[in-house]
């Protein structure tokens, strides 16, 4: 095997296999630490360090669509996996990842907490399955409730809206818990309903990449990552610039964009990632799939 020093260990030994297997290892999930990544990672171990108490700090984790938001809370949550606790009648879970529902309702999120942990939901009133929601997270001790795709919230008349944030200030309040709600901007415009909610969520937010030096950084670290034989210096300024354009400064289309990009140049036998293999590789930026679809 050759030394391929622009790779990371992991990395290396994809580079000699044959196509599929690279292809594979290529599609594999992977988690890129960048820095204000790892600064909202520690931040959310302070929440399940915070000892419990009436009024839990809770968080808004902001980005725009596909910025790496949900991969960054479910890192997190695979960090600190349920416990099977074999001698206990219940396994503990001081974590709980899940969806907001697609409209906000009472039912809606008890529903998901209690499918989540694949439990039954009854079917009888709020009262009762908010009662098993209660009961069960108290015995799972959860410590961190993660609500993905929060801003779902908005799809509801204010009433409901106001309600659906009641239910979950008042999760919190019962269970002593921190709330963790994911979202996009609308988010922010969601909480602001209710100043009580809004004044205990510190929003962290995942701004859109510039080009700049921790760009070029992350781009270093994607390139670890990428099974070719060549290095592509794809920090590089002229590079960089073209891999930014693409991408239009987001995280996902980022890892999109050289995933597509790399798929051509092993196909091609081209192990490396330049100019002509960024315009060949049939990657669509994001404006220009929202332009396609204004067209049909």
């Amino acid at each position: 095997m050759a030394e391929y020093s622009h790779l990371h260990p992991a990395t290396r030994p994809y580079a000699d296999a044959d196509t599929n297997t690279r292809i594979a290892w290529l599609e594999k999930p992977r988690w890129i630490g960048y820095p204000r990544a790892q600064e909202i990672l520690g931040k959310l171990e302070d929440l399940l360090k915070h000892p419990r108490q009436p009024r839990m700090p809770s968080m808004l984790v902001i980005g725009s669509t596909n910025n790496g938001k949900t991969n960054l809370i479910h890192n997190f949550a695979q960090q600190h996996p349920a416990d099977e606790n074999p001698y206990g009648e219940h396994i503990l879970a001081p974590v709980l990842y899940i969806q907001a529902p697609p409209t906000p309702s009472e039912s809606g999120i008890y529903s998901e907490i209690l499918s989540t942990l694949f439990e039954r939901v009854p079917s009888s009133s709020d009262a009762a399955r908010r009662a098993r929601v209660i009961d069960l997270l108290r015995k799972i001790e959860t410590k961190v409730l993660i609500i993905d795709e929060l801003h779902n919230v908005l799809a509801g008349s204010s009433v409901k809206q106001q309600h659906f944030l009641n239910v979950i200030k008042y999760l919190s309040n019962e269970l002593q818990m921190s709330i963790v709600g994911c979202g996009t901007g609308d988010l922010l415009r969601a909480v602001s309903i209710d100043p009580q909610i809004q004044n205990r969520f510190t929003p962290e937010l995942l701004p859109r990449w510039q080009l700049d030096t921790q760009f070029r950084k992350l781009l270093k670290s994607f390139e670890m990552t990428l099974p070719l034989k060549q290095a592509s210096q794809l920090h590089e300024r002229l590079l960089a610039s073209k891999i930014h354009a693409m991408s239009e400064g987001t995280i996902g289309e980022l890892s999109a964009l050289l995933n597509t990009a790399t798929k051509f140049a092993i196909r091609n036998e081209q192990e490396q990632i330049d100019e002509e293999v960024l315009n060949a590789c049939g990657y669509v930026a994001p404006s220009d799939r929202t332009q396609l679809a204004a067209n049909l």
